[in-house]
């Protein structure tokens, strides 16, 4: 999993990002609120930590505008902010939870786990892809009329991948970074593409000729 951590702090965004890495997960960090907005379009993340106090767009409007672009992450909103109206104001934004600077590592840990499962338990698991076709978001399972289709482990993150940007455009670059984690020759990719589209109904994956894949609902 990838995750996009937005800390003004040094030492904290540092603290932060090794001990996350330690746990196994990648994280990018910023310090800059326009600039972990921009890379939400260059990369695909499973959770953002967003401190609220940063430069050129806070966390809280970075979530806001996310939002009115129909782009849903799983967040957790990290403040020093002790004032209720602000805890309120960060829910009604949507995020899935909130830390109070200071705090410990292992109790970020901890609402990591319980931001990720609730998201994913809010989300509808079963996914339409055409008449009869479902996918299971949580078990990982594709079905055609209650008969499970075979995925390959490849095939199958390239197909959540898509389904978790609904209606954005998933760039080569954006698959090669969130499945493969290094660089992959694009031929690689595009047969592993067109495998899985065999699998599935036409035109459930579109290809936009030099710009990537997208799944609109």
């Amino acid at each position: 999993m990838k995750f996009l951590l937005l800390e003004d702090e040094y030492s904290l965004r540092i603290s932060i990002r090794e001990f996350l890495e330690d746990l196994g997960y990648a994280v990018d960090c910023f310090s800059d609120g326009i600039q972990a907005h921009d890379a939400i379009y260059d990369t695909v993340y499973d959770l953002l930590l967003l401190d609220v106090n940063v430069p050129s767009l806070n966390g809280f409007e970075l979530l806001k505008k996310l939002k009115k672009e129909d782009k849903s992450i799983p967040t957790i909103f990290i403040t020093a902010m002790t004032d209720i109206s602000d805890v309120k104001k960060g829910y009604e934004r949507g995020c899935c939870d909130y830390i109070r600077k200071p705090f410990d590592l292992v109790e970020l840990e901890l609402r990591i786990n319980q931001a990720l499962a609730a998201f994913l338990s809010e989300q509808n698991s079963l996914i339409q892809l055409g008449e009869e076709m479902l996918y299971d978001m949580q078990k990982g399972k594709l079905s055609l009329e209650g008969e499970e289709i075979i995925l390959r482990k490849t095939e199958k993150e390239i197909l959540e991948v898509l389904i978790k940007n609904k209606n954005i455009l998933v760039s080569m670059e954006m698959l090669q970074d969130a499945i493969w984690g290094e660089y992959v020759e694009p031929a690689t990719i595009r047969v592993q593409i067109n495998n899985l589209r065999k699998k599935l109904p036409e035109s459930v994956i579109q290809n936009r000729r030099g710009l990537g894949y997208i799944i609109e609902r």
